[in-house]
């Protein structure tokens, strides 16, 4: 195959009329790597470079010809046609070359309008034909000499697609190899992610060149091309962009296809805009697609997917030396469904223990049996803090954070009924005690204060006791004082797995509890209650918890205190 140069390149490339005839040789390399230097040289020709893939763009039903010249018979030749979005009509014919071509001419060239009408004016003989979008080929390992016409036709819309050819296919092989299986296998499947494995492309494996696999997730259908992919997520101009010198032929940055770019060759990637064809397009809408390149690995997991959703996958074989890709078989997959919810239902008046898994989350209902002019939710959240939402009837009445004891009055509604939604901690997992309620003086939680610490008094420490003082409220409420002895490396880490409050003083040994009293304050600055711990040993450490009470039961634990005796007194 050859770029033509005299006087068929007069035809084809429009260049001056005076040159001399000479015979066309078959591939020459010198001249070829002078053409590759000259990329912009086949921006939007009518000539077919041998060797090189051209992107280029057609308006719907408006065919558009490409010629190429193999000068010798029995010539090898693979022609690959990949539309991008939107299928074409396609047709490779050949016809035999003007005797000038021969070099055995008067040496006289004839007019250019003329040559023009004597290749023109007859229809080659048809080698291949295709209509679709799958990427088709034509693969002849001994092609006649002649001038070679491909015609290329989009009948639905204006779209983009690429061509490339080639008289040395066996040595070129720009495209990556797909194994004798191309399927992609769903090895794993969840309710947010699924997992794939396929074949290593040959390529890799035997030929031992840079391969790179890039999966592409999204919702519609599978993908045929890279360049379908790549025209779904891309507006118009970024695929028509002529390339600089010393660039490779495919006219559009390849960086688009998430590859990383070269640090020294990203420098000279500047790449100048052509012009729109004179018709203005308005930009595409983003889309939900995703694409991934992951390396040379062939196993992967994609995350973050929706419960119950069907995907479609596909998975592109990437040359990262030529930028070239071959598609393996798409496959698709439906997430697994999130696992139904069941709702627990809420008793007037009792407390019900709720368990969320980290991130997790529950349902309750509470369906007063009574008219109600107002409903009480009390929360006790026994570790971190949960989000809590709380509807009547459908309508959002509540949406908050809770940590610690908390106390929501809502107004009431005949017949109503009550959703609550608890969404657990990105920490860990939460344990909740939950009450509803509507008659507001039967409170099972005890009341706190906002401060939950227990202060310990370092200038009244000796070495067999401890003074402590924590806060109360107006409110009369039992409190008892346990203390444990722990080792000295006893630290902040192991005290913060001890911090469930919803633990009660029921789970604690009886030679750990100190004494139990009654106190409150009708001046809330005054709720402040002292205690000091006797009976310690010299030079310990030991752990103080207090627990309030309240007239139904429940406990609340402050948070722990860890305190030290004095070594010598």
């Amino acid at each position: 195959m050859l770029l033509l140069r005299c006087p068929l390149l007069l035809l084809l490339l429009l260049l001056p009329l005076h040159c001399r005839p000479q015979k066309l040789p078959t591939r020459d390399e010198e001249l070829f790597q002078m053409q590759i230097r000259d990329k912009a040289f086949f921006h939007d020709s009518s000539v077919i470079p041998d060797g090189a893939e051209i992107s280029s763009y057609l308006f719907r039903d408006t065919p558009k010809r490409y010629f190429f010249v193999v000068e010798e018979d029995n010539t090898p030749l693979a022609v690959t046609v990949t539309p991008c979005d939107a299928p074409l009509e396609w047709k490779l014919s050949v016809q035999e070359l003007p005797e000038e071509a021969s070099g055995e001419g008067s040496g006289d060239p004839e007019p250019l309008e003329q040559q023009k009408q004597q290749i023109t004016s007859e229809e080659g003989t048809e080698l291949f034909s295709y209509k679709g979008n799958d990427v088709e080929y034509f693969v002849s390992s001994s092609s006649p000499s002649g001038l070679y016409q491909l015609d290329l036709l989009s009948t639905e819309k204006d779209t983009h697609f690429k061509v490339y050819a080639t008289t040395t296919p066996e040595s070129d092989q720009p495209y990556p190899e797909l194994p004798y299986d191309p399927r992609i296998d769903v090895t794993s499947l969840g309710r947010t992610t699924v997992t794939l494995a396929w074949k290593p492309s040959p390529t890799a494996s035997l030929l031992r060149q840079p391969i790179q696999y890039c999966i592409v997730i999204n919702k519609e259908h599978n993908f045929k091309s890279l360049c379908a992919v790549e025209a779904k997520l891309s507006s118009d101009d970024a695929f028509m962009m002529a390339p600089k010198p010393g660039l490779d032929f495919s006219p559009f940055d390849f960086a688009h296809f998430g590859f990383p770019a070269d640090n020294n060759s990203g420098k000279e990637r500047g790449f100048l805009k052509s012009s729109k064809f004179g018709r203005q397009t308005a930009p595409k809408p983003r889309v939900d697609l995703h694409r991934i390149c992951i390396g040379n690995k062939n196993i992967f997991t994609v995350s973050d997917l929706k419960p119950d959703t069907q995907y479609y996958f596909d998975m592109f074989a990437v040359n990262t030396n030529t930028n070239m890709s071959t598609a393996y078989v798409g496959t698709f997959a439906r997430t697994k469904e999130e696992a139904k919810q069941k709702t627990i239902e809420l008793k007037d008046g009792k407390v019900t223990d709720v368990f969320i898994k980290r991130k997790g989350t529950k349902f309750l209902r509470f369906a007063p049996v009574s008219s109600h002019q107002k409903v009480t939710f009390s929360v006790h959240s026994c570790l971190d803090a949960v989000q809590i939402q709380v509807r009547r009837d459908g309508k959002l009445l509540l949406s908050q954070s809770v940590e610690g004891v908390r106390q929501f009055q809502l107004r009431g509604k005949a017949k109503a009924k009550y959703l609550i939604r608890l969404k657990g901690s990105k920490k860990g997992a939460s344990m909740l005690k939950v009450l509803a309620t509507t008659r507001p003086n039967k409170q099972s939680f005890p009341s706190l204060p906002e401060d939950t610490r227990i202060k310990a008094f370092d200038k009244l420490r000796t070495c067999s006791s401890v003074t402590v003082a924590w806060l109360g409220t107006q409110e009369r409420n039992k409190f008892c004082i346990y203390k444990r002895e722990v080792d000295d490396n006893y630290n902040e880490e192991q005290k913060k797995r001890e911090q469930n409050q919803c633990l009660g003083p029921d789970t604690r040994k009886k030679s750990e509890k100190v004494l139990c009293k009654y106190f409150h304050s009708q001046n809330i600055q005054k709720a402040v209650t002292t205690e000091t711990i006797r009976g310690l040993q010299p030079g310990k450490s030991y752990l103080l918890d207090v627990y309030v009470i309240g007239h139904g039961g429940h406990s609340v634990k402050y948070q722990s205190k860890l305190v030290k005796t004095r070594k010598f007194c």
